[in-house]
């Protein structure tokens, strides 16, 4: 069954149409993985699913509801918050706050958000310290879980990419998302780091999370992938099984873009901009 229904949703930024009418379905427990050129408009839609842009048509459906219909009223900032926070987000840049530990990276949303919710409920202060205190038995798992339990008190300059990356992806399921969702999570990372985070991302995916990977590590694609999407020129181009993108492409330009990223990943030339958004 459906988790995630996406239709007809383009985007422009002034002239230019970055998505011209993307339509796309993802289920429940579902890896689904973005792959396509620079400019191809795979971090645009995403960007566009978590509400940090806001299409110009389009509506995007979540577990049956209605979360974004670009011909309804303008909606309160609560509720797009609270739309918002179906959406777990990983950047490929980690956007840790730097003058907090990671700890406090892990447990400041999810504080904030339990304060307004008790706020709202009118519940006590005995009430909200029970919830912190909830938030805090939260994030000392996630810390173990993504291997980062040491470094709990540092501060994200004090750690490797590979770390911070990780501390990331650790923050984002603090709010329980419904879709997490990753930005390019390698791009930023040295090879040698970039296994370590794979296999979060992997991990997840084998306790049934559903996600929408955005990548250039077309071998991490085809391993992970349910689906997979090829953006080109703003529409999707070709989608199907990892099988059928990576080892039956069907169009001429799917074909080039498959030889081109091999080519970048083997060390035959130097890393273009091929695979990236």
């Amino acid at each position: 069954m459906a988790i995630l229904e996406v239709s007809g949703v383009r985007k422009r930024f002034g002239e230019r149409e970055i998505l011209r009418g993307i339509d796309l379905s993802v289920n429940e427990g579902e890896v689904l993985t973005l792959i396509g050129s620079s400019g191809s408009g795979k971090t645009t839609l995403l960007r566009c699913l978590n509400y940090l842009e806001t299409p110009d048509e389009g509506v995007v459906v979540l577990d049956g509801e209605t979360i974004l219909d670009t011909n309804e009223r303008k909606v309160s900032p609560a509720v797009r918050r609270a739309r918002q926070l179906k959406y777990g987000l990983v950047f490929q840049s980690f956007h840790l706050f730097p003058q907090y530990t990671v700890r406090k990276n892990l447990t400041l949303a999810a504080a904030l958000a339990a304060k307004e919710a008790c706020r709202a409920n009118r519940e006590s202060r005995a009430a909200y310290k029970e919830k912190l205190s909830e938030i805090d038995r939260r994030a000392d798992a996630w810390l173990a879980r993504v291997g980062l339990t040491e470094q709990a008190q540092l501060y994200p300059s004090a750690l490797s990419g590979g770390q911070q990356q990780r501390a990331a992806i650790a923050r984002a399921l603090m709010l329980s998302p419904r879709i997490l969702c990753f930005d390019e999570p390698t791009s930023a990372l040295d090879p040698e780091l970039t296994g370590e985070v794979l296999r979060v991302i992997k991990s997840l995916r084998e306790e049934g999370r559903t996600m929408i990977i955005v990548t250039h590590e077309m071998a991490f694609a085809r391993a992970v992938s349910d689906q997979v999407i090829f953006m080109a020129d703003g529409v999707i181009a070709e989608s199907g099984s990892p099988e059928e993108i990576f080892g039956n492409p069907k169009s001429e330009k799917l074909r080039a873009f498959l030889s081109d990223s091999q080519s970048n990943q083997t060390g035959d030339r130097p890393l273009s901009a091929a695979g990236r958004s």
